[in-house]
């Protein structure tokens, strides 16, 4: 073992999968420090991996109780886009199969937009159905935000090419026709709810990222609407625009 080089033993040790290997165990009688360090990392990336396994189980809960209450197809049902003084509120619906794994999976905010962009792809191709429903900034200020989150939700759910049988929501109830659970921080506790975030916000990022070509003077693309000061200085700067919230505060008060 000590002819083959670091190079070849990283490659090599890529395959190991327990420390029952052989290999692994001839590994673990190099003495070259190179040798040591890629099996001190070969231990951190086996324990990152069961501590993504345990944390997706312990996700899996709502939908596990769901199951067992004769329920198959779970819906989790996020929104992202309530706050910002631009842009439309944007909600998605996703279905999982129950045997989905996408390790990684947790509350959009908490991940980064590398990390999302990554698991929305994997969404898109685990996911049984994937529902969206966008409501504009004019029918944010025609029925409110309230209004327009519940709607948005709504359509999520209508969009679904699957018809759920139990739905999972992030701290909202919308009264649909089906069975539904709401849960206070539902994103970091529910796989079905997580997807949802991420799709929900990887779809209204890239939307804000289009607006930004359309009015690029706002920046939209950094701040995806909300009020940040770089947006409210352009606010000053050029009035609002049609992607606006006219009834949010501070545009509001540029028209009284």
């Amino acid at each position: 073992m000590k002819k083959t080089s670091i190079q070849e033993i990283r490659k090599m040790i890529e395959h190991i999968q327990d420390e029952n290997d052989p290999l692994f165990k001839q590994l673990t009688e190099d003495p070259r420090k190179g040798v040591k360090d890629l099996l001190h990392k070969w231990h951190q990336t086996k324990k990152q991996e069961q501590a993504d396994r345990d944390h997706y189980k312990l996700m899996q809960t709502y939908e596990i109780k769901a199951r067992k209450e004769g329920f198959h197809l779970i819906a989790g049902i996020d929104e992202v886009g309530r706050g910002p003084l631009a842009g439309p509120v944007v909600s998605a619906a996703v279905i999982l199969d129950e045997k989905s794994y996408i390790p990684g999976l947790n509350d959009s905010k908490k991940l980064t937009e590398k990390k999302r962009d990554v698991l929305y792809d994997q969404i898109l191709d685990e996911a049984v159905a994937i529902g969206i429903g966008i409501i504009s900034a004019e029918e944010i200020d025609r029925i409110n935000i309230y209004e327009a989150t519940k709607k948005s939700m709504l359509e999520a759910v209508l969009n679904l090419r699957v018809q759920p049988d139990y739905l999972l929501l992030d701290a909202t109830k919308i009264n649909s026709i089906y069975p539904e659970t709401s849960i206070v921080k539902g994103d970091a506790k529910s796989v079905s709810i997580a997807a949802a975030s991420i799709v929900a916000k990887v779809t209204r990022d890239r939307m804000m990222k289009e607006y930004h070509n359309q009015y690029p003077q706002y920046g939209f693309h950094l701040h995806m609407g909300y009020g940040t000061k770089l947006h409210l200085n352009a606010l000053n700067s050029y009035g609002p625009c049609t992607i606006h919230r006219k009834s949010f505060a501070p545009i509001k008060q540029l028209f009284e």
